[in-house]
């Protein structure tokens, strides 16, 4: 599976870490909207907070995970708009433990 224009990182701070990989595929016909992407944060004990991903795309659609439940076949709105989604939810994780990650946004 061809990929380009990887972003990467991992944060871990105050007990909860934050792991984002977004990169652009080729392979539309597992990942019709062009892009392979998880978006998590959690804690250490492995509780997940908020978590975003389509690994299961062209199943499951793109899937919302929290702590409450999850949620199949959310819409994506595009990577730049789910970043956003997933940073605003994470930060109010981050807020409430003085911490985290710079955003680039």
């Amino acid at each position: 599976m061809p990929t380009e224009r990887t972003f990467q990182y991992t944060h871990v701070e105050a007990g909860l870490v934050e792991n984002v990989v977004v990169r652009r595929t080729e392979d539309t016909e597992t990942y019709p909207s062009g892009w392979k992407y998880t978006l998590h944060l959690g804690t250490l004990e492995d509780l997940t907070l908020v978590r975003y991903d389509n690994a299961h795309e062209d199943t499951k659609g793109h899937e919302h995970h929290t702590a409450a439940g999850d949620v199949d076949d959310v819409a994506f709105p595009g990577m730049e708009e789910r970043l956003i989604e997933f940073w605003t939810s994470a930060d109010e994780y981050w807020d409430a433990v003085d911490g985290g990650p710079d955003r680039p946004y």
